[in-house]
């Protein structure tokens, strides 16, 4: 575990970007402090996950079970006490391109580019797909949240066109998103995390300098009933 920890972030970074076709598998070592060294041989993450969001959950669940310090001691699989925003890279606009009678036809070469556009795509929108359901079921629909651009086209859904220009491009399908309805979702993203930071360093005895006194009160037996409800179900305080 500790040789994992040692590795560089460059490493990491290089490593996690290498998709296959677009960029060479990576391949560093780490040693730990007892000498003992590390090989790793890594290729993009997205290959197995390319919607990393259960994995995210997977850990925060591993860290809860493992009684961390950091983590509100809630049943591991209260998933309702989740807060999930699940940000994509953009995909390709969806279009017909093949249809069975092609595919009868293709070989090993054939499938190869298709498989990967299936793959990829398909994995990311189970991903989705299962977590709103798991959401849905526990009444907590609001705390889940995916934004995706799906109608990327030309350079725009590209994965290696990195020129200044389909950059900025990028950036202006971010601002787009912004203004879409979906944006005013996020709105609890943004706000709960923040009031839960506040509450958290409520209970530190050096974070209430900071701490705007109605959650000071909090520290207190009966401080609790001045909070909102909706910050004692997301807050260490209820």
């Amino acid at each position: 575990m500790l040789a994992c920890l040692a590795a560089l972030l460059s490493d990491i970074c290089i490593s996690t970007s290498a998709a296959p076709t677009y960029l060479p598998a990576h391949h560093f070592e780490t040693e730990d402090p007892t000498g003992k060294v590390r090989e790793f041989n890594l290729i993009d993450g997205g290959v197995a996950a390319n919607n990393p969001t259960l994995i995210a959950m997977g850990e925060v669940t591993k860290q809860i079970m493992r009684e961390n310090p950091d983590f509100f001691p809630i049943k591991p699989m209260d998933y309702g006490r989740y807060l999930v925003i699940s940000l994509g890279t953009g995909s390709a606009k969806s279009e017909e391109k093949y249809n069975a009678v092609e595919a009868a036809k293709w070989g090993v070469l054939g499938w190869l580019t298709p498989l990967v556009d299936v793959f990829t795509q398909a994995s990311a929108d189970m991903v989705d797909f299962h977590l709103k359901v798991v959401f849905q079921a526990l009444h907590s629909e609001k705390n889940y949240l995916r934004i995706q651009e799906d109608a990327l086209d030309g350079a725009l859904s590209s994965v290696d066109i990195a020129t200044n220009q389909n950059l900025e491009d990028l950036v202006k399908v971010g601002e787009y998103l912004l203004k879409k309805p979906v944006s005013n979702d996020i709105r609890p993203f943004v706000k709960l995390p923040s009031e839960e930071k506040h509450l958290r360093d409520a209970r530190s005895p050096h974070g209430h300098l900071n701490i705007p006194k109605h959650l000071r009160d909090a520290r207190s037996p009966h401080g609790h009933l001045n909070i909102p409800k909706h910050l004692r179900d997301f807050s260490l305080y209820n």
